[in-house]
């Protein structure tokens, strides 16, 4: 034993490795042995100092330090053939488990659980934990998506993203539209702060105390949000903004603004003002693609900074409370850059398109 001990030699690499699997709490104690013994081998300790250390048997020790002079580091986390716990479900039942997960689901239910699934299949909830991670099955989520029937979707997603990628020079991308009908919640009693060991609270319930629509422009250059509150979202409060975006913009610097197909923004009156001020140029996204509009992505800031958690016992309050977060962002704003070209796009809705066909 003491012979093999000298024979072995590790790189600063190896050592490096055997460390941080013995440091890491989530490898396998099995592991975490192997390392032990071949880090106190190479330290000089002798078979009987090193057993008695780690409480391990000579024959362990001189295994180990054998796989490891001729396999390295790798060797220490093998099982050699034959050994180890034999699996307790063949592959014929696996594949069965694995079809029942994706093709079923319990009667009088949406999905299933663990525990569920298990009982109805007799199999341990474990069982099915460890098959769900290793396919990466998560009965419990689930995505919203909805596939854009737009006859011009091509053309509206390429002249969009164009904007993002290459925006035109001496002209400002302005993202527009409105957040409707945000409403003035009041909770129907005083919250706890926060302190240590406890979370803030309130009420589940509230009063409700009217609403208000935000006009929001973002400029994709600099992130910075131009918006303004207004009682309603018709074409009238509409061109409204359109004119405060007149004047907080002067001329001669052309706008281009990034809209989505709601009617307001193709009203006639709205088309007469855009023929008198032909520096704006309006960009329709595509309808049922609400994610190619990064204001969209703003007002999910605004929502989770500012109104969610708030309790406004006025109109006027809510409106204060949204212009103080305006004001805040834009001190220190960040545009949110777009990186997907519309070749990736379009194969990624083929795809899904091409999925949803077959199960449909």
């Amino acid at each position: 034993m003491a012979t093999l001990a000298r024979m072995l030699s590790a790189s600063e690499l190896q050592r490096d490795q055997l460390e941080r699997w013995i440091r890491s709490p989530s490898t396998a104690q099995s592991v975490v042995q192997r390392a032990k013994i071949i880090l106190l081998s190479l330290e000089g300790l002798t078979s009987k100092a090193l057993g008695q250390r780690l409480k391990v048997s000579q024959p362990t020790i001189r295994l180990w330090q054998r796989r490891f002079r001729e396999g390295g580091v790798d060797a220490l986390t093998q099982i050699a053939p034959g050994r180890g716990r034999k699996p307790k479900y063949g592959p014929h039942k696996l594949q069965r488990l694995i079809k029942a997960t994706q093709r079923t689901k319990p009667p009088g239910h949406t999905h299933w659980s663990c525990r569920s699934f298990g009982k109805a299949h007799g199999v341990s909830k474990d069982t099915v934990q460890r098959l769900w991670n290793l396919h990466g099955f998560k009965p419990h989520l689930q995505r919203s998506f909805k596939i854009s029937r737009d006859k011009h979707f091509l053309e509206k997603l390429t002249d969009v993203v164009g904007l993002y990628l290459n925006p035109p020079e001496k002209a400002l991308v302005l993202c527009v539209d409105e957040k409707s009908q945000i409403q003035a919640l009041d909770r129907t009693q005083p919250g706890l702060p926060m302190k240590r060991g406890r979370c803030g609270t309130h009420t589940h319930d509230y009063l409700r105390h009217g609403t208000t629509s935000l006009f929001a422009a973002l400029n994709v250059l600099d992130g910075k949000v131009v918006g303004q509150c207004l009682p309603r979202h018709r074409h009238h409060e509409f061109l409204k903004f359109l004119r405060h975006l007149d004047r907080e913009f002067p001329a001669p610097v052309v706008l281009h603004l990034i809209i989505d197909n709601y009617a307001t923004h193709k009203h006639p009156r709205v088309q007469r003002w855009l023929e008198k001020h032909p520096r704006f140029a309006l960009h329709f996204t595509p309808t049922s693609a609400s994610w190619t509009h990064l204001v969209e992505r703003w007002f999910r800031e605004l929502t989770d900074k500012a109104i969610r958690r708030g309790s406004f016992a006025s109109v006027p309050d809510l409106i204060t409370s949204i212009e103080a977060y305006l004001k805040s962002y834009n001190t220190a704003p960040k545009p949110f850059l777009w990186t997907a070209s519309v070749a990736s796009i379009m194969a990624k809705l083929q795809k899904l398109k091409a999925v949803y066909e077959t199960l449909h």
